[in-house]
């Protein structure tokens, strides 16, 4: 018997038994959904997170106090840390000879005012002008903080497209005087618009010289900053920046660093281990669900296989062989698995695409997935269906013609 006609019969039965077959399949099409929606969110959110990393540079380098990614408990260690001070900052600038950058960072948060309209409290930092380099963040307009601001500590700002839309909504902020906490500022310029990341808005951020922050905003006996680094070999910087760092804040060999190097590297695998725990989970109930499946399959063809014994001793009797008895039930079972699992990935997709509307998580669709769900389901009806087709091929002809 050609594949063909296998194909065509086991079209049949399941145009015969529709509902059988729906019912048959569903735990296939939910395993093939689970895996499609789940894939296609996550691919979707492996390209905005990526991207949104990929802002803060892959060489660049971040030192501070604390580190990005912490466990429960693990506060009051660092809280006892020493500060990050400046003057750790001209270290690194002179001594490391794989860090082709460095600006100082302090920041607080302050309300911005302009006239009758104020903010709520924002991102107020101090940094110097190779600030703006590092973080690869261009001007939407005006200028940035140069060397000369920072120098004479002169009282100039640059403002995030948030506060423009807030303090500015129908005006020029070039030039304008704002009230930063109790003190004066002049806008300068603006910066580029970034949006979100990790839910919070990338673009309500004002930068001032690091000197004039200093000197305005200082808490008193608080000298506790970070440093940005811009590194020409990120590898080799990061052992650089260590060694100098634990020599000047003498830490002795074998005791762990007392401070924090933090790259995009961290954010990126606190971000995979995420992931991995959600596909983790979706494997166990894609899994679950394709069993599922596959047993009703299985149960439903040796339903087939009793149904038909009198065709098969016919199909036999007429000179039909053992493997052409075992394609015809095999084609069934992976024809009827195909189907649920062309279900599932259409449902998946639909499923994926209605959550990415209602909550904004981005999706894609990888067209890989569509394959490996086609492929699991296939899979799911072969594994399940040789059993009922080897015993629907090995019936005797004399006995299955005997069948009532």
């Amino acid at each position: 018997m050609h594949i063909g006609e296998s194909f065509k019969i086991a079209i049949d039965a399941i145009r015969a038994n529709k509902l059988r077959s729906i019912l048959t399949t569903l735990g296939i099409i939910i395993g093939v959904m689970t895996v499609v929606t789940v894939v296609s969110l996550i691919s979707g959110l492996n390209k905005k997170v990526t991207d949104m990393f990929s802002s803060i540079g892959s060489n660049v380098i971040y030192v501070q106090k604390w580190p990005w990614v912490q466990t429960g408990g693990e506060w009051w260690k660092y809280r006892g840390r020493k500060d990050i001070t400046p003057e750790h900052a001209d270290a690194i600038k002179k001594l490391c000879s794989n860090v082709e950058l460095v600006s100082p960072l302090d920041g607080r948060h302050l309300r911005l005012k302009y006239k009758d309209e104020k903010t709520n409290p924002v991102s107020v930092n101090g940094a110097t002008p190779e600030y703006q380099t590092i973080t690869g963040r261009d001007l939407e307009s005006g200028r940035y903080i140069t060397t000369l601001d920072n120098a004479h500590k002169k009282r100039v700002c640059v403002i995030g497209t948030d506060i423009v839309e807030t303090l500015f909504p129908n005006e020029d902020p070039l030039n304008k005087i704002v009230r930063i906490g109790a003190s004066k500022f002049t806008v300068v310029g603006v910066l580029e618009k970034k949006g979100k990341m990790l839910g919070q808005s990338m673009d309500n951020e004002v930068i001032i010289p690091f000197s004039t922050f200093r000197k305005l905003f200082i808490r008193r006996g608080r000298e506790a900053i970070a440093i940005a680094i811009l590194a020409k070999d990120k590898e080799e910087a990061i052992d650089e920046i260590r060694g100098v760092l634990r020599r000047i804040r003498k830490v002795k060999p074998g005791k762990e660093d007392d401070f924090s190097i933090n790259t995009q590297d961290v954010l990126m695998d606190m971000y995979n281990k995420f992931t991995g725990a959600a596909f983790v989970v979706m494997i166990g109930v894609a899994s679950l669900s394709l069993l599922i499946g596959g047993i009703g399959i299985m149960n439903i063809m040796l339903v087939s296989v009793t149904e038909r014994t009198r065709e098969i001793g016919i199909r036999k009797a007429i000179g039909a062989r053992y493997k052409d008895i075992l394609y015809q039930f095999l084609t069934e079972a992976v024809v009827i698995s195909g189907f649920g699992g062309t279900i599932g990935i259409i449902v998946g997709f639909s499923l994926a695409k209605i959550i990415s509307v209602a909550s904004k998580i981005p999706s894609a669709i990888p067209l890989w997935v569509v394959f490996l769900g086609f492929g699991f389901s296939t899979g799911v009806g072969i594994f399940f269906g040789i059993y009922p087709a080897n015993k629907a091929a090995r019936l005797d002809p004399v006995e299955a013609l005997r069948y009532e």
